[in-house]
């Protein structure tokens, strides 16, 4: 039997896989900023008198954490929906 791939096919599987391991990296903001905001209630109860500076600290801490989440997150909707591979396919 012949089992030829047809190339369209191939690459938007590619891309589909390239998708999905992309979105793994909103594993890592999940949890770093889960354990920043443990570690900044644990604070606030230490020290309830700096509690505006250590959530002014602990928020730009979660924005900075959660910018890797928002690149994989685009990468992924470019890779599913402008999916830029296609047009390199030759036919």
């Amino acid at each position: 039997m012949n089992y030829l791939i047809e190339p369209h096919a191939f690459v938007l599987g590619c891309s589909a896989i390239g998708a999905g391991t992309a979105m793994i990296a909103g594993i890592g903001p999940g949890v770093g900023q889960g354990f920043a905001a443990g570690k900044g209630a644990e604070a606030v109860g230490r020290q309830p008198e700096a509690r505006g500076t250590i959530m002014s600290t602990m928020l730009l801490g979660a924005a900075v954490a959660e910018t890797t989440g928002i690149y994989g997150l685009v990468i992924a909707i470019i890779l599913l929906f402008a999916n830029p591979l296609v047009g390199q396919v030759p036919n």
